[in-house]
């Protein structure tokens, strides 16, 4: 078969052997693979961050020299949906709009997600708060699916 870089069994056998004798795979590697596979939703749109009150509050504390607020704001928007969360001591308190009924996946970098449901006012709450790395994978009944990028908080 033309294009094969093998010409036996025994070249690949030896190739497939070289690739083992490397060492494990990275762990980052394959927290990457694994975050890339809970992506899989091909129709799901890229959510852009739009607003972060963290980038804002940054800014004022530099002028103002105030104390940082403990609610921390956040806005995403994809081509057919807004994903406006609040983040809480306790909670994400989130809204979808347009608002509809449909469910948030909360995707972790480490470990299980979960899913939660969104009201037909597009309201939803995450508790309690994910202690790593995590994004929203929003669906509603509508068909519109979105999702974040990492969020770290």
């Amino acid at each position: 078969m033309p294009g094969r870089w093998w010409t036996d069994d025994d070249r690949l056998l030896e190739a497939l052997g070289e690739a083992l004798r490397v060492g494990p795979v990275p762990e980052n590697l394959v927290e990457a693979a694994k975050r890339a596979y809970a992506a899989h939703d091909i129709d799901a749109q890229f959510a852009a961050l739009i607003y972060d009150s963290a980038e804002h509050d940054q800014a004022e504390l530099v002028a103002t020299r105030s104390e940082p607020a403990s609610l921390r704001a956040m806005s995403f928007s994809s081509g057919g949906l807004t994903i406006e969360i609040e983040i809480t001591d306790d909670a994400i308190l989130g809204q979808l709009l347009p608002p509809g009924a449909g469910v948030v996946n909360v995707q972790l970098a480490k470990g299980e997600g979960v899913t939660v449901p969104v009201d037909d006012a597009g309201g939803f709450m995450v508790r309690p708060i994910p202690s790593s790395s995590f994004r929203l994978h929003c669906r509603t009944i509508a068909g519109i699916s979105a999702l974040t990028d990492w969020i770290a908080l």
